[in-house]
């Protein structure tokens, strides 16, 4: 681990017990330490990061989120699953118990998530129901078939992209799968992302399931159709709208401003920030900005991952892929984005193996960068006043992929 020099600019509240991070990681064949999930204690001014263990399963954990009522971490395993009698572990959802006094790891269950390449949870405990998107893969399969014509042709299928709703046991485990629905549709194929070699639209492609404050919808960012659909949450999934964007935008992930009720979208694709006034009674989504995520004169391919909106809810940060950045947005009164300005994250090698998550402590007074091309968990001071990050530590971890609070007794 090494420190920067002094950060003065915020001044995180005073919290009791100890705070962790659990970071999933991917696995690689080249690094026998990469893979499952790290978990390091972190300091309440975000200044030291300390490694407390790891578990190396499930392997591909590219998604977390904690329970703190049960004390329960969720993690996905974001597999395709190999076939029939499938040699490597199927793409699935897990439950593990995060110890009070130390944050060590121990697995509960797990359930298959149909659909390959689970990529996103969202948790409500009072419901006892926990979501996930699956993203699918890019893959296509040729069936050879007759016509009616008596000819014979080529027909094209590519993977289903789910979104799931799971049950969960007073215990925290997962219990029944209660409702899957299966995203229709696909957008310009072949488009202009070098994704699947231009093909990143032929299919849909859910990459969030979000779970908006009120607790009453979840919405779902599908990059593949250009759509954000809308549910009812209940005991299965209803939908109640869809939001169409222009062709080639593909938006990714949605992130919910706590004070205002604003959400914001990441337009992969587009290499945008879009924000919209959003009606918990009706679950409608009305647009108020849109605006690029890079610099002024960047030139060249970029596609934006995570979005995230500060706790106090007048900033709004984007990592990009390809600017290879952390930038952060001020939101007006009437919901207008400005850029503010950026701090530099290691270079992507492709939108896939990029820095792609961050996450804020819960006094919002630092983040953690989870720099997968660095090998490096980095963490950055946050100004209160005007956004502005600063480095304060960093600390390597192979392969990061998601950053996870918890906060345990003293």
């Amino acid at each position: 681990m090494s420190n920067t020099p002094e950060h003065t600019e915020a001044t995180p509240q005073k919290r009791g017990g100890r705070l962790i991070a659990f970071i999933g990681t991917y696995g690689s064949p080249s690094d026998p330490e990469a893979g499952g999930i790290t978990t390091l204690e972190v300091s309440r001014d975000g200044r030291k990061l300390t490694l407390l263990g790891r578990v190396g399963a499930p392997r591909e954990a590219g998604y977390l989120v904690y329970a703190p009522t049960t004390c329960t971490l969720y993690a996905v395993d974001e597999r395709k699953t190999d076939g029939r009698g499938p040699v490597e572990p199927p793409a699935s959802v897990h439950a593990l118990s995060v110890s009070q006094q130390d944050g060590s790891l121990t697995w509960l269950n797990s359930h298959v998530a149909p659909g390959p390449r689970p990529t996103f949870l969202s948790l409500d405990e009072g419901r006892g129901v926990l979501l996930t998107a699956n993203h699918g893969d890019f893959e296509h399969v040729e069936h050879v078939v007759r016509t009616g014509e008596g000819t014979w042709a080529v027909e094209y299928l590519y993977d289903d992209s789910t979104v799931l709703l799971y049950g969960l046991a007073p215990d925290g485990t997962i219990g029944q799968l209660r409702d899957v629905q299966v995203m229709p549709g696909h957008g310009k194929d072949p488009n202009f992302s070098p994704q699947a070699g231009g093909h990143a639209q032929a299919s849909a492609h859910a990459h969030c399931a979000v779970i908006d404050p009120s607790g009453s919808h979840v919405l779902v960012g599908d990059k593949g159709t250009d759509r954000i659909h809308v549910y009812t949450l209940g005991d299965t999934l209803e939908l109640v709208h869809t939001y169409t964007f222009p062709p080639e935008t593909g938006p990714r992930h949605i992130a919910f401003d706590p004070v205002s009720g604003r959400a914001f979208v990441t337009c992969e694709f587009a290499s945008a920030l879009a924000s919209f006034a959003f009606d918990p009674a009706t679950g409608r989504l009305r647009p108020l900005d849109q605006v690029s995520t890079v610099a002024a004169g960047h030139e060249g391919l970029n596609e934006p991952a995570e979005v995230r909106v500060h706790p106090g809810g007048r900033f709004v940060y984007v990592n990009n892929r390809g600017e290879d950045s952390l930038a952060w947005f001020q939101v007006a009164d009437d919901g207008r984005l400005t850029r503010m300005g950026h701090v530099p994250v290691a270079a992507s090698l492709h939108p896939g193996v990029a820095a792609r998550s961050f996450a804020f402590d819960p006094s919002g007074s630092f983040m953690l960068v989870a720099d997968r091309p660095a090998d490096l968990v980095r963490a950055y001071g946050v100004h209160a006043a005007d956004g502005t990050l600063s480095p304060l530590a960093e600390v390597h971890v192979p392969q990061p992929a998601f950053v996870e609070f918890a906060e345990l007794p003293g």
